[in-house]
Parts: structure tokens; sequence; C-alpha cells
């Protein structure tokens, strides 16, 4: 007789090392990755200078980048890049941790997280309600933005060079695609 995988539980999580290294938990399975690279921190800076000047004169919550833990539940524990969480659900920040959905979260993808945001993250936050989900893509200077429609995150609009990213949770902000990736 087989024995079912445990999975793993926020408890355990709390447990791990702090030693650079991104660790997050989507349905009890975990997750490494080494720390992001220059040219990955640049872009996540940006956009979190960008997002959270416009989130403060606007009064309109809070933005946070990684890394934060968002408990999504006892099984799902992830770190977004980039995250807003807007003033009428300010009450999820706690002080050890973020517990519950996102309003925005975004991903800048690299090698390594290349698949587990395309795919276990966007479930994970389809799954426990995010409202808006971006996907910066640095090889392609491209930032895709998925939004809530019923259960699902779907593709809403993909903004490359040449275009300024919006945003549904945020309106009024508005990004150039080319001040995103700079002049690398």
């Amino acid at each position: 007789m087989s024995q079912a995988a445990t999975k793993m539980t926020y408890e355990q999580y709390c447990l791990l090392p702090n030693d650079g290294k991104q660790y997050e938990v989507i349905d009890g399975e975990l997750f490494m990755t080494p720390a992001p690279r220059p040219r990955h921190q640049r872009i996540v800076l940006e956009l979190a200078k960008k997002l959270s000047d416009f989130v403060v004169a606007n009064k309109l919550g809070e933005v946070f980048i990684s890394p934060i833990d968002v408990l999504l539940d006892r099984h799902t524990i992830v770190q977004p890049d980039v995250l807003f969480i807007s003033s009428a659900r300010l009450s999820i920040v706690r002080e050890d941790a973020i517990e519950g959905a996102p309003d925005l979260a975004v991903e800048v993808l690299s090698p390594s997280t290349f698949y587990k945001d395309l795919r276990k993250k966007m479930t994970a936050y389809a799954q426990f309600g995010v409202q808006e989900y971006w996907i910066v893509d640095p090889e392609t200077s491209t930032v895709e933005t998925y939004v809530r429609r019923g259960e699902k995150l779907e593709l809403a609009r993909k903004f490359s060079s040449g275009e300024s990213v919006e945003s549904v949770r945020l309106p009024g902000w508005r990004l150039a695609v080319s001040d995103l990736f700079g002049s690398e």
C-alpha cells in the first residue's frame, strides 16, 4: 500500500533557512529559487516605484515587493515580485505576512521561474481570488495583464514597446513599457 505524499504547511515553511533563496509552497509542494539577478531587480524596483508613487498619491492602498510572504492558505505561500493591496483590504496585512489574496500580483519572469510563474502560480492566484495578475517578460520586453473573469484569470492585454501598461485595478495609472525595461 502506498502512502500519500504529505503537503508542506505554513508552520513547516517557517522552519526553512533564511539563506537568500526564495522559498514558496504551492498546494503543499515546495519550490526553491536562487536570488534574482540584477536585471530582474531593476525591473521590479522601477515597477514598484511607479506603482507606489501612484498608490500613495491617490491613497489607494499599499504596494509591497518580495520577499514578503503571502498566505493564500496553509499549504500555499507565495512571494510575488510586486503586489498591491487596496485600502479596503489592508486588514489582510498582518505583522508577519499578508493573509489573503492581493488585488494585484506581478511576476517578473526569469529562466528559473518561468514554469512556476506561468502555470503553478497563475493557477493558485486564480483559485484564491487575485483580481489582476501581470507577467513581465524581460526577454520579449512585454507585459501580459490577466484579469479575473468568473473563477479564472484571463488574458486582458499584452503590452509591448511603444505602448503603456495600464491596470484595471488602478484606473488612471500608466507606465511606458520602454521605461520599465530601460536601456538594457
